[in-house]
Protein backbone atom coordinates (compact mmCIF):
# COMPACT_ATOMS: atom_id res chain seq x y z
CA UNK A 1 0.00 0.00 0.00
CA UNK A 2 1.68 3.52 -1.07
CA UNK A 3 0.33 6.27 1.07
CA UNK A 4 0.43 9.60 -0.76
CA UNK A 5 1.18 12.40 1.95
CA UNK A 6 0.55 16.02 2.37
CA UNK A 7 3.05 17.69 4.74
CA UNK A 8 1.07 21.76 6.04
CA UNK A 9 3.32 23.69 8.21
CA UNK A 10 4.33 27.42 8.07
CA UNK A 11 7.47 26.25 9.38
CA UNK A 12 10.21 25.47 6.80
CA UNK A 13 12.50 23.33 9.09
CA UNK A 14 9.31 21.56 10.56
CA UNK A 15 8.49 19.94 6.64
CA UNK A 16 11.89 19.12 6.45
CA UNK A 17 11.98 17.05 9.40
CA UNK A 18 8.40 15.54 8.50
CA UNK A 19 9.38 14.62 5.09
CA UNK A 20 12.52 13.29 6.42
CA UNK A 21 10.76 11.47 8.50
CA UNK A 22 8.40 9.92 6.49
CA UNK A 23 10.27 9.34 2.79
CA UNK A 24 12.42 7.20 4.86
CA UNK A 25 9.42 4.57 4.55
CA UNK A 26 9.09 2.82 1.44
CA UNK A 27 5.03 2.82 1.61
CA UNK A 28 4.92 6.49 2.04
CA UNK A 29 5.31 9.10 -0.69
CA UNK A 30 5.26 13.14 -0.15
CA UNK A 31 3.22 14.28 -2.78
CA UNK A 32 3.16 17.93 -2.02
CA UNK A 33 3.53 20.82 0.80
CA UNK A 34 1.49 23.76 2.19
CA UNK A 35 3.02 26.62 4.18
CA UNK A 36 -0.80 28.03 5.19
CA UNK A 37 -4.07 26.36 5.75
CA UNK A 38 -5.23 27.35 2.45
CA UNK A 39 -2.68 26.04 0.56
CA UNK A 40 -3.45 23.21 2.39
CA UNK A 41 -7.04 22.77 1.37
CA UNK A 42 -5.98 23.81 -2.29
CA UNK A 43 -3.25 20.81 -2.11
CA UNK A 44 -5.59 18.15 -0.76
CA UNK A 45 -7.97 19.22 -3.44
CA UNK A 46 -5.84 18.83 -6.26
CA UNK A 47 -3.43 16.12 -5.55
CA UNK A 48 -6.52 13.76 -3.48
CA UNK A 49 -3.60 12.69 -0.67
CA UNK A 50 -4.71 9.58 1.34
CA UNK A 51 -3.21 11.92 4.07
CA UNK A 52 -2.82 15.34 5.40
CA UNK A 53 -0.46 16.37 8.06
CA UNK A 54 -1.79 19.27 9.32
CA UNK A 55 -0.52 22.02 11.73
CA UNK A 56 -2.94 23.48 13.92
CA UNK A 57 -1.92 27.13 14.00
CA UNK A 58 -1.07 28.73 10.62
CA UNK A 59 -1.16 31.88 8.38
CA UNK A 60 -4.53 32.59 6.41
CA UNK A 61 -6.39 30.00 7.93
CA UNK A 62 -5.77 27.87 11.04
CA UNK A 63 -5.94 23.76 10.85
CA UNK A 64 -9.44 23.79 12.54
CA UNK A 65 -10.69 25.95 10.00
CA UNK A 66 -8.98 23.21 7.70
CA UNK A 67 -10.43 20.43 8.67
CA UNK A 68 -14.05 21.96 9.23
CA UNK A 69 -13.73 22.77 4.96
CA UNK A 70 -12.89 19.08 4.38
CA UNK A 71 -15.50 17.83 6.45
CA UNK A 72 -17.92 20.50 4.53
CA UNK A 73 -16.53 18.77 1.02
CA UNK A 74 -16.58 15.56 1.87
CA UNK A 75 -13.34 14.98 0.54
CA UNK A 76 -11.47 11.30 1.36
CA UNK A 77 -7.94 12.61 2.77
CA UNK A 78 -7.62 11.52 6.36
CA UNK A 79 -5.78 14.16 9.33
CA UNK A 80 -2.85 14.07 11.41
CA UNK A 81 -2.69 16.85 13.46
CA UNK A 82 1.20 17.63 14.16
CA UNK A 83 1.72 20.24 16.78
CA UNK A 84 3.19 21.49 20.54
CA UNK A 85 -0.18 22.09 22.18
CA UNK A 86 -1.28 18.59 24.23
CA UNK A 87 -4.35 20.24 26.24
CA UNK A 88 -7.56 18.10 26.33
CA UNK A 89 -9.79 21.34 24.80
CA UNK A 90 -7.04 20.88 21.01
CA UNK A 91 -7.07 17.60 21.48
CA UNK A 92 -11.02 16.81 21.46
CA UNK A 93 -11.71 19.86 19.39
CA UNK A 94 -9.36 18.45 16.53
CA UNK A 95 -11.42 15.12 16.90
CA UNK A 96 -15.04 17.30 16.74
CA UNK A 97 -13.44 18.96 13.75
CA UNK A 98 -12.79 15.52 11.73
CA UNK A 99 -9.23 14.63 12.53
CA UNK A 100 -8.15 10.73 12.98
CA UNK A 101 -5.08 11.16 14.62
CA UNK A 102 -3.12 13.37 17.03
CA UNK A 103 0.73 13.49 17.22
CA UNK A 104 2.47 15.88 19.68
CA UNK A 105 5.83 17.67 17.81
CA UNK A 106 7.95 16.40 20.90
CA UNK A 107 6.95 13.24 20.07
CA UNK A 108 9.47 10.46 18.09
CA UNK A 109 9.52 9.70 14.11
CA UNK A 110 8.39 6.38 14.81
CA UNK A 111 4.90 8.03 16.47
CA UNK A 112 4.49 9.88 13.51
CA UNK A 113 4.95 7.20 10.89
CA UNK A 114 2.30 5.37 12.75
CA UNK A 115 -0.33 7.62 13.06
CA UNK A 116 -0.11 8.26 9.31
CA UNK A 117 -0.23 4.09 8.53
CA UNK A 118 -3.32 4.37 11.10
CA UNK A 119 -4.69 6.91 9.37
CA UNK A 120 -4.77 5.49 6.16
CA UNK A 121 -6.33 2.56 7.17
CA UNK A 122 -9.05 4.65 8.82
CA UNK A 123 -7.90 3.95 12.02
CA UNK A 124 -7.42 6.72 15.10
CA UNK A 125 -4.30 7.46 16.23
CA UNK A 126 -2.91 9.35 19.64
CA UNK A 127 0.30 10.07 20.46
CA UNK A 128 1.66 8.22 23.75
CA UNK A 129 1.55 11.47 26.18
CA UNK A 130 -1.93 11.55 25.62
CA UNK A 131 -2.60 7.86 26.41
CA UNK A 132 -4.20 5.43 24.35
CA UNK A 133 -6.61 4.65 27.18
CA UNK A 134 -8.10 8.42 27.09
CA UNK A 135 -8.71 7.73 23.30
CA UNK A 136 -12.28 6.84 23.83
CA UNK A 137 -12.97 9.41 25.93
CA UNK A 138 -11.51 12.10 23.68
CA UNK A 139 -14.03 10.52 20.96
CA UNK A 140 -17.14 10.58 23.40
CA UNK A 141 -16.48 14.30 24.45
CA UNK A 142 -15.96 15.39 20.51
CA UNK A 143 -19.09 13.76 19.76
CA UNK A 144 -21.21 14.08 22.81
CA UNK A 145 -20.52 18.42 23.29
CA UNK A 146 -21.93 20.34 21.14
CA UNK A 147 -19.82 22.92 19.56
CA UNK A 148 -20.93 26.62 19.70
CA UNK A 149 -19.16 27.78 16.48
CA UNK A 150 -21.54 25.42 14.42
CA UNK A 151 -24.21 27.94 15.48
CA UNK A 152 -22.57 31.11 14.22
CA UNK A 153 -23.69 31.96 10.85
CA UNK A 154 -21.71 32.39 7.83
CA UNK A 155 -21.40 36.55 8.43
CA UNK A 156 -20.95 36.07 12.50
CA UNK A 157 -17.97 33.78 11.24
CA UNK A 158 -16.64 36.57 9.14
CA UNK A 159 -17.41 39.26 11.15
CA UNK A 160 -15.33 37.09 14.50
CA UNK A 161 -12.27 36.40 11.59
CA UNK A 162 -11.78 40.37 11.07
CA UNK A 163 -12.41 41.03 14.97
CA UNK A 164 -9.69 38.89 15.94
CA UNK A 165 -7.57 40.23 13.51
CA UNK A 166 -8.43 43.87 15.66
CA UNK A 167 -11.18 45.62 13.03
CA UNK A 168 -13.18 47.76 14.78
CA UNK A 169 -16.64 47.82 13.73
CA UNK A 170 -16.74 50.43 11.37
CA UNK A 171 -13.62 48.50 9.37
CA UNK A 172 -15.55 45.49 9.41
CA UNK A 173 -18.57 47.22 8.10
CA UNK A 174 -16.55 48.38 4.90
CA UNK A 175 -14.62 45.38 4.65
CA UNK A 176 -17.91 43.41 4.34
CA UNK A 177 -20.45 46.44 2.84
CA UNK A 178 -22.45 46.06 5.77
CA UNK A 179 -23.22 49.41 8.71
CA UNK A 180 -20.86 49.67 11.68
CA UNK A 181 -24.13 48.89 12.94
CA UNK A 182 -25.30 45.65 11.56
CA UNK A 183 -20.94 44.27 12.47
CA UNK A 184 -21.48 45.49 15.82
CA UNK A 185 -24.96 43.26 16.28
CA UNK A 186 -22.94 40.18 14.71
CA UNK A 187 -20.39 40.69 16.95
CA UNK A 188 -22.97 40.90 20.33
CA UNK A 189 -24.42 37.70 18.32
CA UNK A 190 -21.51 35.44 18.18
CA UNK A 191 -20.05 36.85 21.82
CA UNK A 192 -23.02 35.78 23.12
CA UNK A 193 -23.28 32.79 21.58
CA UNK A 194 -19.79 31.45 22.25
CA UNK A 195 -20.28 32.60 25.59
CA UNK A 196 -17.53 34.98 25.18
CA UNK A 197 -16.73 38.18 27.54
CA UNK A 198 -15.14 40.72 25.31
CA UNK A 199 -12.58 41.89 22.74
CA UNK A 200 -9.59 39.44 24.76
CA UNK A 201 -11.84 36.36 24.73
CA UNK A 202 -13.12 36.77 21.47
CA UNK A 203 -8.99 37.07 20.29
CA UNK A 204 -7.68 33.58 22.55
CA UNK A 205 -10.83 31.79 21.08
CA UNK A 206 -9.95 32.72 17.83
CA UNK A 207 -6.39 31.47 18.62
CA UNK A 208 -7.16 28.44 20.19
CA UNK A 209 -9.34 27.09 16.93
CA UNK A 210 -6.78 28.35 14.85
CA UNK A 211 -9.42 31.14 12.89
CA UNK A 212 -6.14 33.25 13.15
CA UNK A 213 -2.79 32.80 13.43
CA UNK A 214 -0.31 34.08 16.06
Amino acid sequence: MNIRVVIADDHDVVRRGVRAVLEGHATITIVGEAADGRAALQQVEALDPDVLVLDLVMPLMGGYEVLRHLAERRLRTRVVILSVHAGDAYVVEALRAGAIGYVLKEASASELVDAVQHAARNRQFLSAPLSESRLEAYAMRAKSSPDPYDALSRREREVLELAAQGLTNPEIGKKLAISPRTAETHRANLLRKLGLKGQKELIRFALRRGIVGL
